[in-house]
């Protein structure tokens, strides 16, 4: 249980450092675009307007001239160094001027492709391949200015990487301390769950002995004439003897997720086998008992761990389906797995809700079980605890409410 606990706290840390990490980083991200972008959109803001002394047609300005264009928060230098080009065309998409001197990368030919792609957007700026593009309505028709954006956008993908990578380091760094930590976090639970199998398996083996005295003693006492009291008393003892064994079979399944002894062993006879020995029960009760066994399937396992898991499966289904129910046990191969199932109809109404709960300790799903059932409410947690400790699931579900199915999966 420790491990498994362990394990899940390794993976809720581990998802939540990545969660922190990717929004991190995706913040860093999309802050630096819109800066680019911003930027980008000044730029083009100052080139584009009425008289700027950046393009072709206008003559070189005196030095406080310029300063006139140039917004606060950015340098004067910024629209003389930056690349771009600019054309005007018509409404029907005729280029009617057109200035290339402010770059080199572009032609005649590329920028007509430019102007088809600005002009098919449809949008009044945006980015075409490194260029952003700015519309803007002139005299003779639309200006449109392409902005050469290459060195920000190679910068902001550089970073980009370089986020990213740190991103996935800072992630790995976690994961390893989160690893390194878990075990003193967990230790002091650790510690508690260990005390409390050790108190359950001492526990068990201090009661077995007063009971076993009580039981010889009571015997006999009968030898001189049976009596009610000593009857009930026989029986006291032996509910309780059965609970004592119930529970340091738990403790023991508990510790034997790594330590189980396993053997080939004919899954398929085990399961037949157990639900027969379950038919003379089951007909006492007047129930429609049925089986359905995949004959011919093996499995690595603990003969007698998954014989006393059948067993406390069908010792539940026969104790409470109301006479004249059904009970059904089957077992088949699915893939890599045996997939065992008991169904039994029920008397008392099952709530969905309550499910969940079934397998823990002293658990049940119907509070008004008393003694008169001869239940501890610790037989699903021993069928868990063999089938987590084989490495397999068990679950229960209910269809109608008045039925239940258990079913365990072993892998094969």
């Amino acid at each position: 249980m420790i491990k498994t606990l362990k394990r899940k706290f390794i993976a809720t840390a581990a998802v939540s450092a990545f969660i922190l990490m990717t929004v991190l980083v995706l913040i860093m991200n999309i802050v630096n675009y819109c800066g680019v972008v911003s930027e980008s959109n000044s730029v083009l803001d100052v080139l584009s307007q009425p008289g700027a002394p950046f393009l072709n047609e206008s003559p070189p300005p005196e030095p406080k001239e310029a300063f006139d264009f140039i917004p606060p928060g950015m340098s004067p230098e910024v629209p003389y160094e930056s690349r771009f080009f600019a054309v005007t065309v018509s409404a029907d998409g005729e280029v009617l001027q057109s200035d290339l001197s402010r770059i080199i990368s572009v032609d005649e030919e590329s920028a007509q492709d430019y102007i088809n792609r600005a002009l098919g957007s449809g949008k009044e700026r945006g980015f075409i391949g490194d260029f952003r593009y700015s519309k803007t309505t002139a005299a003779q028709g639309t200006r449109i200015l392409f902005l050469d954006c290459g060195r920000t956008l190679a910068s902001f993908r550089s970073f980009l990487w370089i986020s990213v990578a740190v991103g996935l380091f800072g992630f790995v760094v976690m994961l390893l301390a989160f690893i390194f930590a878990s075990g003193r976090i967990l230790a002091p639970v650790a510690e508690s769950h260990e005390k409390q199998k050790r108190f359950i398996s001492d526990a068990g083996h201090e009661i077995k002995t007063p009971l076993t005295i009580i039981n010889a003693n009571v015997d006999l006492l009968r030898l001189d004439g049976e009596k009610e009291e000593l009857t009930e008393i026989l029986q006291q003892t032996e509910r309780l003897t059965r609970l004592t064994n119930n529970l340091v079979m738990l403790s023991k399944m508990e510790e034997a997720e790594h330590t189980l002894v396993k053997v080939e062993t004919p899954l398929s006879d085990l399961i037949s086998e157990t639900a027969n020995s379950f038919r003379a029960p089951a007909a006492q009760r007047g129930l429609d008992y049925s089986t359905a066994i995949e004959p011919g399937i093996t499995a690595d396992c603990s003969p007698d761990a998954v014989r006393h898991l059948t067993g406390v499966l069908l010792e539940n289904a026969v104790k409470y389906s109301p006479k004249g129910g059904k009970l059904k046990v089957s077992l088949a191969a699915q893939k890599k797995n045996a997939v065992l199932t008991v169904f039994n109809t029920t008397e008392e109404k099952i709530d969905e809700a309550a499910l969940p709960n079934v397998f823990d300790r002293f658990y049940r799903t119907d509070s008004s079980r008393n003694s008169q059932t001869g239940g501890h409410g610790i037989g699903l947690s021993i069928a868990k605890a063999v089938a987590e400790a084989h490495g397999g699931t068990i679950a229960a579900k209910t269809q109608s409410g008045n039925d239940f199915t258990v079913t365990v999966t072993l892998p094969l």
